[in-house]
């Protein structure tokens, strides 16, 4: 095969499959709806408190059911149906999304509530990531096809961050909170439409003849030391945990560091989705998944680079600008990850290993948040995002180093796929 070059002309090849054209459009819009609630809570949180640490909090609150949940739902995702989840998923969200609503626009929301059903959604999403990472391969089936919806997805989810947010700063501006969590409970009828309406080929039955636990303890033994499934899952932690310490905070940058309100942090988070975005229609458009592996250390490299200059900008064009720079950074490793671990994965282990790559992204980034809320209460937002962020950079070059031998043993992985021939010099 031909050394790997971009081409609009293989940009868009996923939605040859009916199916993956409904999953495009109906996720599409819901994932609008849930960036503007996620915008909205944030800026409610912060308007009710006044505190970064409770702002933390919250985010803590509402990611840390991924890092409990995700792997037991990984063992569910392998052996029940996928798209029954993801439907029940749907619906459940939607259900939480109203009560929110209900509650803010009757003025008898109170803090514990929002750190009461942020829990519940966190819960749900513990379900629903690992179930929608792993139905993919359900609604393209050509495995050659699927590195493209993977980043079509990403490119669907960058749109919907590059609207969602800014949708919210307006809302929120105009009307409040309230509307905001209306319309992304009334968003996730698209998703839900659409599900019910796709024709999924039936597939054979997976017994469950082991015990769940022992499920679970096969799906971390596989992936954990499995070196290619292993740096990239370390990669999303590193970044997840430590890069994204800004997001919880940007509350802070947009209102007391950049002097602006719900719109100037609207637009921060869409500038990320910008950059994202481009990322994303990049890497849609490559031909092959080679050169995947340094793709994602590079993009750590950038992403931290372009968070440590953010948290010392002054200025609200520049720190736009920034903020493209970290999103271009760190869609390359989220795309890159989770490409290669979904190429390279064992089919009836998909879902157990999906879950492990939802703990790395979301799950660990609770954690993260908490100890951005700590540290910011003590040195202030902007040395706490230079910290986190240099480590990012130091860890990109540390992985770096581990690429000739994840290279290696992906390479037979590769041929057997047919993405590379045994004879070949690429890879």
């Amino acid at each position: 095969m031909p050394a790997d070059h971009s081409t609009l002309r293989f940009l868009g090849r996923a939605f040859r499959h009916r199916n993956y054209r409904l999953f495009f459009v109906g996720q599409g819009t819901s994932l609008i709806g849930t960036w503007m609630q996620g915008i909205a809570m944030s800026w409610l949180v912060y308007r009710l408190t006044n505190s970064p640490f409770l702002l933390g909090l919250v985010g803590f609150t509402g990611m840390i059911p991924m890092f409990l949940f995700a792997s037991f739902a990984g063992v569910l995702v392998d052996r029940w149906t996928r798209r029954s989840l993801l439907l029940a998923t749907q619906i459940l969200a939607m259900t939480q999304a109203s009560i929110l609503a209900f509650l803010t626009l009757t003025h008898l929301i109170a803090v514990w509530h929002l750190f009461v059903l942020s829990a519940c959604l966190g819960i749900i999403n513990a379900f629903d990531m690992p179930t929608r990472q792993s139905f993919v391969i359900d609604m393209v089936e050509n495995r050659e096809d699927l590195s493209n919806a993977i980043a079509l997805n990403s490119a669907m989810f960058n749109g919907a961050r590059l609207v969602g947010p800014s949708l919210a700063g307006l809302t929120v501006a105009a009307f409040g909170e309230g509307i905001c969590f209306v319309l992304n409970a009334l968003s996730f009828l698209a998703i839900i439409v659409a599900l019910s309406s796709m024709r999924i080929r039936p597939k054979a039955s997976r017994p469950s003849e082991s015990h769940p636990l022992e499920g679970l303890k096969e799906g971390y033994r596989y992936a954990f030391g499995f070196p290619p499934i292993r740096y990239q899952l370390l990669t999303l932690v590193v970044m997840n945990f430590l890069g994204m310490q800004y997001m919880p905070l940007m509350p802070v940058f947009a209102r007391d560091i950049l002097h602006g309100g719900a719109h100037t942090q609207g637009f921060l988070v869409a500038a990320s989705g910008v950059g994202a975005l481009m990322s994303a229609v990049y890497l849609a458009s490559r031909k092959s998944i080679l050169g995947l592996e340094k793709m994602a250390y590079r993009g750590l490299a950038i992403f931290g680079c372009g968070a440590m200059a953010f948290c010392f900008s002054r200025n609200v064009a520049l720190s736009l600008a920034l903020m493209v720079v970290s999103g271009t950074g760190m869609m390359a490793v989220l795309i890159s990850c989770n490409t290669i671990i979904q190429t390279v994965v064992d089919e009836d282990k998909r879902g157990r290993v999906m879950s492990f790559h939802a703990m790395s992204t979301i799950g660990t980034v609770p954690f993260g948040s908490l100890m951005a809320g700590a540290l910011a209460a003590r040195i202030g937002a902007s040395w706490t995002v230079f910290i986190s962020s240099s480590c990012c950079i130091v860890a990109s070059f540390v992985f770096n180093r581990k690429l000739p031998a994840v290279q290696a043993m992906i390479r037979p992985i590769y041929v057997a796929h047919g993405i590379i021939r045994e004879n070949s010099d690429e890879g």
